[in-house]
């Protein structure tokens, strides 16, 4: 029975998900990137009840109440956005410099995971689970302010019923906007900042950002233009016009002016996935070649 049993298992071996186990090491080993984003949205969530209610109960309108009520959830929204973001540039710029510093790449080195597969599991991290961490907080933080706003305003007297319809396309923006833009526009910026993580033995964030400080100074004093500082600017911002605040008042109308195919359709997109391809193959290379500093 035990060798039928020993032969069954080694027959169907357990499979060893290398890809998952590595995301949860950069997770556990890195716990501010879930950190920064509960704090600041601690901190939003006891700044609305704080400031947000207590100023919308001492308003005696009730009109203005509501209106007071109705004023913090995109700039809460941002605000998290925001931590995650930058969590995601500062985890970029270290992921693969770190395990150099600290030698601990001559460990990571030894065991039979692809270099491919340990860049790929870094660059999860910033281009897929920081945006979808973020939204999931978001959700519970909104729902959360949205209890309170409707306990006071039932509590004056007023129907909280059109609130909750407003959350649900509110989220479904912030859903679209984490997806095109945090997920697909910025994975090029994530990709660069992890090349040079790998390449760079220290001021990480200063060799990542000189070529193009250095490229929109000389087109500036040679040229006096500035094509490439507004291409940048451009593919900072996105392709597509995001305000949270325009969109809280109007949900249904900015949502008619937002289109997945035009996104998808949009030249910028496919070149800039292109380049992070290729920077995360070059990481995936380094790595490779790259002993600790």
């Amino acid at each position: 029975m035990n060798m039928q049993s020993n032969t069954i298992r080694e027959e169907n071996p357990q499979p060893t998900r290398p890809l998952y186990w590595l995301v949860q090491r950069e997770l556990w080993e890195n716990r501010y990137l879930y950190v920064l984003p509960l704090a600041v949205a601690g901190i939003a969530l006891f700044a609305f009840l704080i400031a947000t209610i207590g100023r919308a109960l001492a308003t005696p309108d009730l009109g203005q109440r509501r209106a007071v009520l109705e004023e913090p959830y995109h700039f809460v929204s941002a605000l998290i956005m925001g931590a995650a973001f930058i969590a995601g540039i500062f985890y970029s710029l270290e992921a693969l410099h770190g395990e150099r510093r600290d030698r601990s790449i001559l460990f990571w080195k030894s065991l039979p995971i692809s270099d491919l597969t340990t860049v790929l599991s870094k660059a999860s991290i910033p281009i897929v689970f920081l945006p979808l961490f973020s939204f999931a907080i978001v959700v519970v933080a909104q729902l959360i302010m949205l209890s309170l706003s409707s306990l006071a305003m039932l509590g004056s007297g007023m129907s909280a019923s059109a609130l909750w319809p407003q959350l649900f396309q509110n989220l479904m923006m912030l859903l679209y906007h984490l997806f095109t833009v945090h997920m697909l526009w910025y994975a090029p910026i994530y990709a660069w900042m992890l090349l040079v993580s790998g390449w760079a033995k220290r001021a990480v964030f200063l060799w990542a950002a000189l070529p193009f400080v250095a490229i929109g100074v000389v087109e500036k004093i040679a040229f006096r233009a500035s094509h490439f500082t507004s291409w940048l600017g451009y593919r900072l911002s996105g392709p597509e016009p995001f305000d949270m605040e325009t969109s809280s008042k109007v949900p249904m109308e900015a949502m008619s002016h937002l289109s997945l195919a035009k996104f998808l359709s949009t030249p910028g997109l496919w070149v800039g996935l292109i380049f992070a391809a290729l920077f995360l193959y070059g990481a995936a290379r380094q790595r490779r070649y790259q002993g600790p500093i």
